[in-house]
């Protein structure tokens, strides 16, 4: 089990973890909480109708990893910039998002505090290491988290394609990059497992 989840009987997933993996992957989470930010309820908590009829941001995000997590709905990369079709689909997007993206955001928000309360529950034994177990609907959120997770690194590290997680394998150990890097790829791992005990 060390390094990837296995199922469980019944359903659900476990894995061992070692305080040090603990770490990482929850400040990855708080991290990307931080980036998501709050929501609509957390800024207006005394109005309990506040989220359902808030509307979202009809723009796509200024940062990058943020833009990844919440791209655009309509997009042609053949489109001509300025082209009544461009222009078309740029309104399209807009209006998508305008009444999509907050629940996007909570429901990605959701994901990460499952990650980071499921971690907080476990008990580290004397050596250092840990058995997470998860129910059905915790490997769901678990895996939209460790999805998001990659997406904001792969987009901090410029991954676009195959080509480029190729490229990552023969990164020198100096390249500042590598520790991410790592992440990425274990994340990756991770992922991939959790994927495999959710199959039928």
């Amino acid at each position: 089990m060390p390094g990837h989840f296995e199922p469980l009987p019944g359903g659900g997933a476990a894995v061992a973890l070692d305080d040090v993996e603990i770490s990482i992957i929850r400040s990855l989470a708080v991290q990307l909480l931080e980036l998501i930010g709050p929501g609509p309820a957390e800024d207006a908590p005394d109005d309990p109708l506040a989220e359902l009829f808030a509307e979202g941001p009809s723009e796509p995000p200024a940062d990058p990893v943020l833009r990844r997590l919440f791209p655009d709905a309509y997009t042609d990369p053949e489109a001509t910039s300025g082209s009544a079709e461009a222009e078309e689909r740029r309104a399209y997007s807009a209006e998508f998002r305008r009444y999509t993206e907050n629940d996007l955001r909570a429901g990605k928000r959701e994901n990460a505090l499952a990650v980071v309360r499921s971690l907080d529950a476990l008990a580290v034994e004397e050596e250092g290491a840990a058995v997470l177990k998860l129910s059905p609907e915790e490997s769901r959120r678990w895996l939209g988290a460790l999805n998001d997770l990659r997406l904001a690194i792969g987009s901090r590290l410029e991954i676009t394609d195959e080509e480029d997680t190729d490229l990552l394998y023969r990164l020198p150990d100096e390249d500042p990059r590598k520790p991410m890097v790592m992440a990425y790829l274990w994340l990756g791992g991770l992922q991939e497992t959790l994927v495999t005990t959710l199959l039928p």
